[in-house]
């Protein structure tokens, strides 16, 4: 599986991170890494040692073409060669014949994306949130102790939100994580809706997409659904993304989950609230980033939102979830799916072709790649329905979601404001 994850650009950090630390230790896909930023503002990610006395580079401090060990001063620029050692000899040449690892980094919606695989590099992908235009980002983060696909599984289960999302986060609030500034009415029908996603359920559905795969919910009246009908949920994006948003929805949303090695993975929640009916989204410099939390400051985990829920679950499954002590149901059909689908693309790397969403041919690659449900641009979406927005800007929905912890917050609800403000009200 790191073969298969090796042909791909992965996102390691936020680009905000990087200006602000400058030099950042990195373990990515079992290997300790460091990233860096050079005083003429271009990034490198080189090994974790430097090759002299083997002090970690971590401690390093950059120059205007590399980064500089902070013992004796080599210099590594982002190929990963020596470029200066400081105090040996002006004649010597010792420094041509020294380098270290070093793998190629971009920088794409706000994301330090890294290439670790055999070259050529493939393209690197514009999946739409990270590249569409007038809208309000910012960047959740979260280091887990489990790995990787236990995530990415999540994507693949839409009937637990009834139970962790719905009945156990009912408990939670009534226990005692109540955000005190909401609502009742509104906070009850939220986790209404959310427990009657398991009523009159009858099967689960899933399907191949050309970049991963789909999945919902067969509803039956007979069973106790209010009418036969069939539900959609997230989208996949192969290898570790899942999507969710539709068009004319203002909140979208990207999650990413990267492999740092067997046992522990780095998780992207990345956020964008567009513009829609005509609203200018206010202009980021940069997209910030933030720590989702996960315990509070006695050590007691954080329950009251639905994405630190979600990390919990993924953690009491252990570092490896055992797979061979499971017994899988109905709800499980989308989870065996994607295990298929990875399988099948190991396969292909193990035959030395490229798995999906390895993209090669710049003449065919568009300037946004959807992935999903999202098949328009910001530009041309022009209506959105009162509850597309989420209610920011009244505090509706946003006791569950993570983005409340964000910096860019006031931006998000200023903006929701003024789309909710533009909406024709309704007959």
């Amino acid at each position: 599986m790191g073969e298969l994850m090796r042909r791909y650009w992965i996102p390691i950090r936020p680009m905000s991170q990087v200006r602000e630390e400058d030099v950042l230790a990195v373990r990515v896909l079992g290997e300790s890494l460091v990233l860096f930023r050079t005083l003429a503002d271009e990034l490198g990610l080189i090994g974790e040692r430097c090759p002299h006395r083997m002090t970690q580079l971590k401690y390093g401090f950059p120059d205007d073409a590399g980064l500089r060990c902070c013992y004796h001063g080599w210099m590594f620029g982002p190929s990963g060669q020596c470029l200066d050692m400081p105090l040996e000899s002006s004649h010597s040449t010792l420094k041509d014949h020294i380098g270290i690892t070093a793998y190629p980094v971009k920088e794409m919606g706000g994301l330090v994306w890294a290439y670790l695989g055999p070259e050529p590099a493939p393209l690197l992908p514009p999946w739409d949130l990270f590249v569409v235009p007038n809208c309000v980002r910012q960047i959740g983060v979260m280091e887990l102790p489990c790995n990787w696909l236990q995530a990415q599984e999540n994507a693949g289960d839409p009937t637990h939100s009834a139970i962790l999302h719905g009945h156990y986060f009912r408990y939670i609030l009534n226990k005692k994580n109540k955000p005190k500034e909401l609502a009742e009415g509104q906070t009850e029908e939220a986790l209404k809706a959310r427990t009657e996603l398991g009523i009159g359920l009858e099967r689960l559905w899933a399907k191949a997409t050309p970049y991963g795969m789909t999945k919902g919910i067969v509803y039956s009246q007979a069973l106790g659904a209010p009418r036969d009908y069939v539900s959609e949920h997230s989208t996949v994006i192969f290898p570790f993304y899942t999507q969710t948003g539709r068009p004319n929805q203002v909140r979208q949303e990207i999650q990413i989950r990267v492999p740092i090695d067997d046992t522990h993975m780095y998780h992207i929640s990345y956020s964008c609230f567009l513009g829609l009916n005509g609203v200018q989204a206010p202009k980021q410099d940069c997209i910030p980033w933030f720590k989702v939390p996960l315990y509070d400051d006695e050590g007691q985990p954080v329950l009251n939102n639905i994405l630190s829920q979600d990390a919990h679950a993924w953690m009491a499954q252990g570092p490896i979830a055992d797979r061979t002590t499971e017994n899988l149901g109905r709800t499980d059909v989308p989870v065996s799916f994607l295990r298929k689908q990875l399988e099948e693309q190991l396969q292909i790397v193990e035959s030395g072709g490229d798995p999906m969403n390895v993209f090669r041919d710049p003449d065919r690659m568009p300037t946004v790649l959807h992935g999903g449900q999202w098949e328009v641009s910001a530009s041309t979406a022009s209506t959105s329905s009162p509850g597309a927005t989420g209610a920011y800007d009244r505090g509706y929905n946003l006791y569950e979601d993570a983005n409340r912890f964000g910096p860019a917050l006031p931006q998000i609800i200023e903006m929701i404001r003024k789309i909710n403000d533009s909406q024709t009200p309704l007959s």
